[in-house]
């Protein structure tokens, strides 16, 4: 975990919801990746989990009324606010929503939310026809609108018995997210030196997330990828000024804001949306792990376990960045990543060579405490005209990619360099 991150001070608002009881494991895992966590809750949040559960893990006084006797802090809806460096509120129920887009201010949750400096992260949580309302919605729009950083329920059975979208995201899944916004943040205020809008001009092409083949009308062939290094990059690239497109397949990332998106599954969709797009890419940046094989026949209905066996004939999919780097153009950098469970360095050298790459990037997934469905990274950065490797140790994913673009910088003047010379 980076040191920054690691120091990072913490708000959980939790609400009345039947999964007030998973923002423990919020707080736990944010504990676990060395936050300082503190908590505040509604009055009907504490039918479903008591304070002292939460003061307990958190060796913190769990602020319900800040006209309680016993608060040790009168004015704690500012001094909690203005000395956070995120503020999340997980489960955030309808009324939650519908209080916090309306500037409604009538317990410490909604005093503290308007009082707040920080970024803010809601988690929802309701039943699936109370967040499909439009009156729901309209209040996630404006919210939206405001800055405020939202992921969505996941979908499934309810306590009410409903199958739907509404249930809190997985408190792994908030956690990620979390730590995502506090590395964009902190990196930014950290690079603000050297943030000289120094991709404006570029435009750049990413991949990232996986593919899915299909093998029948439920099951396909995928991979572990979770979009987190692609988004990332392209959140980083944005920033630093350049015009940035990401074709993506699916994900478990929340999607970056503001910038251009195009959604895909199939490797043939992601080879036809990015070879659409290469022609005006300054620089392609292929994140994505693109499953490299395919059913050759797609079953038209469910197979059905009745034989021991199951013979499937798989054959390649496209080799897309082979085909991009065929036709890659002068001026245009390439640069790829390689994720390897042994010999990482040496079959990282081999995709470069053999893919035609400028750079890339590779990592080893066999590690547990990095790579897929991780917030964090180790990577070593080679580039093709045989520099030391860059070795980058254990930080965030948005930290890594700020540092790969950093190199891409550096090579892109090392051409131009060239050029003139």
């Amino acid at each position: 975990m980076s040191e920054q991150v690691s120091k990072s001070r913490i708000a959980i608002g939790v609400t009345g919801g039947i999964a007030a009881y998973k923002a423990i494991e919020v707080l736990r895992g944010l504990q676990r990746a060395g936050c300082e966590v503190r908590v505040a809750m509604t009055r009907h949040a504490c039918e479903f989990i008591q304070p002292l559960t939460f003061r307990a893990l958190s060796g913190s006084y769990v602020v319900v009324d800040d006209y309680a006797p016993d608060n040790p802090d009168p004015i704690a809806h500012i001094t909690f606010s203005q000395t956070i460096d995120l503020f999340i509120i997980a489960p955030a129920t309808a009324n939650t929503l519908a209080k916090l887009a309306n500037g409604v201010a009538d317990d410490f949750l909604t005093s503290t939310y308007l009082a707040c400096t920080a970024p803010v992260l809601v988690a929802p949580a309701m039943n699936t026809t109370m967040w499909q309302h439009p009156a729901t919605q309209r209040n996630l729009e404006k919210l939206r609108g405001d800055g405020v950083h939202i992921i969505e329920p996941d979908a499934g059975e309810m306590a009410c018995g409903t199958i739907g979208p509404g249930r809190l995201s997985e408190p792994d899944r908030i956690v990620t997210r979390a730590l995502e916004i506090l590395a964009t943040v902190q990196s930014g205020a950290a690079a603000n030196s050297h943030l000289k809008c120094d991709l404006q001009g570029e435009r750049i092409l990413i991949t990232a997330g996986a593919t899915r083949e299909p093998i029948d009308p439920i099951r396909f062939i995928s991979n572990r990828s979770s979009g987190q290094m692609g988004y990332a990059l392209a959140q980083a690239a944005h920033r630093r000024g350049a015009n940035v497109v990401i074709v993506a397949g699916p994900t478990t990332a929340a999607q970056p804001a503001g910038i251009e998106l195009i959604k895909v599954t199939l490797a043939e969709e992601m080879r036809a949306a990015v070879l659409g797009q290469i022609e005006g890419a300054s620089i392609v940046i292929a994140a994505a792990a693109v499953a490299d094989y395919k059913a050759k026949k797609i079953a038209p209905a469910k197979i059905k376990k009745s034989e021991p066996m199951l013979n499937l004939e798989l054959v390649r999919t496209p080799d897309i960045l082979g085909e991009v780097a065929r036709q890659k153009r002068a001026g245009q950098l390439l640069i790829g990543f390689a994720a390897e469970t042994n010999d990482v360095i040496s079959n990282a050298v081999t995709k470069m060579t053999s893919k035609n790459l400028d750079m890339i990037i590779a990592n080893d997934v066999s590690r547990k405490d990095i790579g897929f469905d991780s917030p964090n990274n180790a990577v070593t950065i080679l580039v093709r005209d045989g520099l030391q490797p860059v070795e980058l140790p254990l930080m965030s994913k948005l930290e890594i990619a700020e540092r790969v673009l950093d190199e891409i910088v550096k090579l892109r003047q090392r051409i131009s360099n060239a050029k003139s010379a």
